[in-house]
């Protein structure tokens, strides 16, 4: 375990570690303990009562919060032709194919933070697999990052898009915004990303679906969220 600071320490006495706080006080909570000089970024991470082993039990999905992440993005676009014209068109911050994906092989350059692609240029992506898979950049259908829409790819992405998706422990950790939000705008984007995940519940899935929700800001404490209370139609 990482050792805590003195403003940590401070911070965390403000958290009942053994509550479980409807989501309001949570995120008022989250906002209270985002102390430091910069605007942290708000996370929530929900532990899911699936084995993300099993291909029928996968959650994985992507969302354009209603307020945005508040983070700018930069967003390389794999495409050729009329494709690469209309990316760059769209505000693609790199455009190319065979010599970015050289680029990333030999120089280990990763200055982008979405990766977007034409179903054409997967042959060529595709050998990017171990470098992009474990950053999370690899484009998939399933987040929209894979498909011929580019223009409509970079919008939703610049507009706020996030994916959420399982890691080995069964937990999507997934940003709602800045700790400067205020709780309004957090609360509508936490909203947003918990339904879509209820609504991606695989029919596989037994027993209770949400196991916990935590809030966190970059270098605060978790504040638990009753799950039970959430209920979306």
């Amino acid at each position: 375990m990482p050792k805590r600071g003195k403003n940590y320490k401070e911070l965390a006495k403000i958290v009942d570690k053994t509550a479980l706080y409807e989501v309001n006080d949570a995120i008022d909570l989250v906002i209270k303990t985002a102390k430091a000089k910069f605007d942290e970024t708000v996370e929530v991470h929900a532990r899911l009562g699936v084995d993300g082993r099993h291909a029928d039990q996968q959650v994985r999905g992507a969302i354009v919060l209603p307020h945005g992440t508040g983070k700018s993005v930069r967003v390389l676009v794999f495409a050729k032709g009329p494709k690469a014209q209309e990316a760059e068109a769209a505000g693609a911050e790199y455009v190319g194919a065979e010599e970015l994906a050289q680029k990333i092989q030999s120089e280990s350059w990763f200055d982008f933070d979405v990766v977007v692609a034409t179903p054409d240029m997967m042959s060529v992506v595709g050998r990017l697999g171990k470098l992009l898979g474990p950053k999370g950049l690899m484009p998939n259908p399933k987040s929209g990052t894979v498909t011929m829409d580019i223009e409509k790819a970079l919008q939703d992405i610049k507009a706020g898009k996030v994916e959420y998706r399982l890691d080995k422990t069964n937990i999507i950790h997934t940003p709602i915004g800045k700790a400067s939000f205020g709780e309004e705008k957090l609360l509508g984007n936490f909203n947003a990303l918990m339904e879509a995940i209820v609504k991606a519940k695989p029919a596989a899935a037994k027993g209770q679906y949400l196991k916990s929700v935590t809030l966190a800001a970059t270098m605060g404490p978790g504040v638990k969220v009753n799950p039970m209370k959430l209920v979306f139609n």
